[in-house]
């Protein structure tokens, strides 16, 4: 049986996660971490593209990415392949370190442009990891709602559909869905 064809033309925006094999952690620890930013920013070296957030959580990966001239299967081939050589020759391990291929939406409205932005940037604190985003030092949050630099990440594009002032509306914006995520999880426990 063949694979789905995915979609691809320059400048296509897409959510995409890619899971630990058998829901395995990738992350052992913040060296990994730190790894696997270095890797992402060879990737975006080597296949330019537009990295909107991240957020790299103990067994899988967010990545929203705009693509400029290359395919997203290049860009994950090449981060997913060298991540899990490192991974595997500092832990001593042998075989797969993701579970098949990536997976990945094609964003087609600045509507779901936004929702996934915010999506990812909720993830910690959905798996009560964290109470805040901006507690969880492991995804492009800071870039957006500080005036932290993260060279990885190009927040001017998400940023631009806020009115003034931006980072405090884009805060409200992610952080008040929170809310409303725990007023409803509280009423359907009651």
């Amino acid at each position: 049986m063949s694979r789905k064809l995915r979609y691809w033309y320059p400048g296509a925006m897409y959510h995409v996660t890619s899971r630990g094999n058998r829901k395995s952690a990738i992350f052992y620890d913040d060296p990994d971490r730190f790894a696997y930013l270095d890797i992402l920013r060879e990737a975006q070296n080597d296949f330019p593209f537009y990295l909107h957030s991240y957020c790299l959580m103990t067994n899988h990966i967010h990545l929203q990415i705009e693509t400029i001239q290359h395919h997203p299967k290049d860009i994950m081939k090449y981060l997913n392949f060298k991540y899990a050589i490192y991974f595997n020759k500092r832990h001593d391990l042998d075989g797969h370190v993701f579970q098949g291929r990536y997976k990945s939406e094609l964003i087609l409205s600045i509507d779901y442009f936004l929702k996934a932005n915010r999506y990812i940037h909720l993830n910690p604190v959905e798996a009560s990891i964290v109470h805040s985003p901006g507690a969880y030092p492991w995804s492009s949050y800071a870039a957006y709602i500080s005036k932290t630099e993260n060279k990885l990440v190009t927040t001017e594009k998400i940023l631009s559909f806020f009115p003034e002032p931006k980072l405090e509306n884009y805060r409200k914006f992610v952080e008040e869905k929170k809310e409303e995520t725990e007023l409803v999880s509280n009423m359907v426990t009651r």
